[in-house]
């Protein structure tokens, strides 16, 4: 019998429907391949796109040289224009400003052929701490209302460029998607005096049915109401309110539970396309008491049709306590060693 369940933080339904009960193998479609030829992100490229704003190099390397980490530089092709004032104006019954914000990309390693998950957790730390940086310092532009961190892996996910890359995205205004999150929070707290996150994390670690991994710092698991099959939420077991004021000691396990959750999905679901997204506070709030920060990472898996975009509910064909069963049993381990196996073969 299908199930109709309700986000406890949004005002959203999503229908889990059991009778489709779909498996991993049900959603596994073609591999994405690497195409190559050019591209503007590899290393010896550097010219190739905007000058960086950040870069973590060798010694002795020079900006917009050889010899980088990770790097961080403008969208060549920027959804908003970081020059300007806003302008806001009426046009009759409408509202309307200029496209200020900025666009910003960080380019997660030299190597075209490895995506985040097949980095060293060491490294994948490093792209968290200069995703930290950038956001200190977007958030002291006063034009600047929100962040946006996200990431799109795939052709299916709407990545247009194949090279494993993250996205800032500033924006003027806060988006409806945060409004309502903050809201549905503020809502909670204001009725029980508690962070909505915190307790859902105390009822998932209690009932441990939907977690699929844990370690020192952070939590990962399948949400109650999926709107998508896997969909996995990853949370710090602490409350925290933004991504940036995360303790500094808490990043290396950030980089862990990143490499370890996608590393199972990649197994089950043969290294589908997916999307992951920084939910964090808006610029110049506090650390607000009702608000969680966490990341949500969606496999694109189905699609959203019809009745979705009419009706506002989402059709999930896999319960959560399913995919969290999956993704929990595979064997991390044998993944890590197959990855580093192939890294030694590469090398030599």
């Amino acid at each position: 019998m299908p199930e109709l369940r309700k986000s406890p933080i949004l005002e959203r339904w999503v229908i889990i429907s059991t009778e489709r009960g779909k498996r991993p193998d049900d959603y596994k479609r073609e591999k994405p391949s690497l195409k190559g030829g050019f591209c503007p992100f590899c290393t010896g490229n550097e010219d190739k796109t905007p000058k960086e704003v950040l870069a973590y190099r060798d010694p002795h390397t020079l900006p917009n040289e050889k010899g980088w980490k990770v790097r961080v530089v403008p969208n060549k092709f920027p959804a908003l224009q970081i020059e300007g004032d806003l302008a806001k104006s009426a046009d009759g019954i409408y509202d309307k400003m200029r496209g200020v914000g900025a666009h910003e990309v960080l380019i997660e390693s030299p190597d075209h052929t490895k995506n985040l998950q097949h980095l060293p957790v060491d490294h994948i730390e490093s792209v968290f701490w200069a995703l930290r940086e950038r956001c200190i310092d977007l958030k002291k532009d006063s034009r600047f209302k929100y962040i946006l961190i996200f990431k799109n892996w795939g052709e299916d996910a709407g990545a247009s460029l194949e090279h494993s890359h993250m996205q800032l995205i500033a924006t003027p205004i806060i988006p409806k998607r945060a409004i309502e999150e903050l809201n549905g929070a503020k809502f909670h707290y204001k009725l029980k005096e508690r962070c909505i996150y915190c307790d859902i994390l105390k009822q998932e670690i209690r009932e441990a049915k939907r977690v699929i991994y844990q370690n020192d710092n952070f939590i990962a698991i399948a949400p109650y109401a999926a709107r998508f099959p896997y969909e996995t939420w990853v949370l710090p077991l602490k409350h925290v309110a933004s991504f940036e004021n995360t303790p500094s000691g808490c990043f290396h396990s950030l980089a862990d539970i990143m490499k370890n959750v996608l590393l199972r999905i990649d197994s089950a679901l043969d290294a589908p396309p997916f999307n992951v997204i920084i939910h964090s506070t808006p610029c110049g709030e506090p650390d607000l008491d009702y608000y969680h920060w966490h990341i949500e990472i969606m496999p694109k898996l189905t699609r959203v049709a019809g009745f979705e975009w009419g009706s506002g509910f989402y059709i999930n064909p896999t319960p959560p306590e399913d995919a969290a069963e999956v993704l929990r049993n595979i064997d991390v381990s044998s993944l890590e060693e197959i990855n580093r196996e192939t890294e030694k073969v590469e090398e030599n």
